[in-house]
């Protein structure tokens, strides 16, 4: 039988973050995995508690130092959603699905809450769970003379704001070929469903149920009469110009955790990714009822479905 080997994503910031990942390293090896950490998660662990000091390292990106990320069955994430993300880029080359444990707050990403830890471990022994894609977004950014000059991905979100506080940028919007309109904004974001409760929540912009097929766009600010929050097809590429005339630069974040500055001229293409994020899943859930127990929401009075 060919050996399982477990990433676990998590940091040392929070004791019990630490003893969580413990625990899963302890399960894991008892069941015969091998659980991988990245170095720098294995560096912070193991000045905390010495049994990280001799958990195998994933290869870092150009493939050498450790184990490849080919070669993880899934990855088990200890955090909220920004180290949900984190591992997202960790296995992006790769095809392991993510099972996110919520030790933070909202954590709409993670299936699970910590308490129910340990048997969702048992269950990714027992290779029980299903796996469900989440539309990604690939980025690329274009140069005055139409260069292409980054490309990135995003699951949540890519928006381009403007670099100093004090100036608006100036911005065309095009969609699927087209332009749509042009107006200063202090930025754009360009959501998937998934980050719909994101920063395109923060920003005003819809709630999108991750079965929907979709892509918000969402001006920050913006002065013009129409500048509402748009929803459009997977399909249809989103580019968001900035203009000659503005005075400052702007900058490309995506996920809030990778940023391209961006000088005057610069065009930012926003698209479907071809490669999907995978995430596993333990129950079958009903995305009403996350948005209820993450946002708390009123319920009472609900007489029941009609059926």
């Amino acid at each position: 039988m060919n050996e399982r080997r477990i990433l676990v994503v998590a940091h040392a910031r929070r004791d019990d973050t630490v003893q969580a990942a413990h625990r899963v390293v302890a399960a894991l090896r008892a069941a015969g995995a091998t659980p991988v950490l990245s170095a720098e998660d294995r560096d912070e662990l193991a000045a905390a508690d010495p049994l990280f000091r001799d958990v195998e390292l994933l290869a870092d990106r150009t493939g050498e130092g450790g184990v490849p990320v080919e070669d993880i069955e899934l990855a088990i994430v200890l955090g909220g959603d920004g180290t949900i993300l984190r591992a997202a880029e960790l296995v992006r080359e790769g095809t392991a699905p993510i099972l996110g444990i919520n030790m933070g707050h909202v954590g709409f990403l993670a299936e699970i809450e910590r308490d129910d830890m340990d048997a969702a471990v048992a269950r990714v022994i027992d290779r029980d769970y299903s796996v469900e894609e989440r539309m990604a977004l690939a980025v690329r950014v274009k140069d005055a003379e139409g260069a292409v000059v980054y490309s990135t991905w995003a699951l949540n979100e890519a928006t381009v704001e403007k670099s100093s506080r004090e100036r608006m940028i100036e911005v065309v919007v095009e969609i699927d070929g087209r332009p749509l309109t042009s107006f200063g904004c202090d930025g754009m974001v360009v959501s998937t469903p998934t980050g719909a409760t994101a920063y395109n929540f923060s920003a005003g912009g819809p709630v999108i149920w991750p079965g929907v097929e979709a892509i918000a766009v969402v001006p920050l600010s913006a002065h013009a009469l129409f500048a509402r929050p748009l929803v459009v097809a997977p399909g249809a590429p989103v580019a968001i110009e900035l203009l000659d005339r503005n005075d400052g630069n702007a900058i490309l974040w995506c996920d809030g955790r990778r940023s391209h500055d961006l000088p005057r001229g610069a065009r930012v293409i926003v698209r479907r990714s071809s490669r999907p994020v995978r995430l596993a899943r333990l129950h079958p859930s009903v995305f009403t009822d996350r948005l209820v127990r993450k946002f708390q929401l009123p319920v009472s009075g609900w007489r029941g479905a009609d059926s």
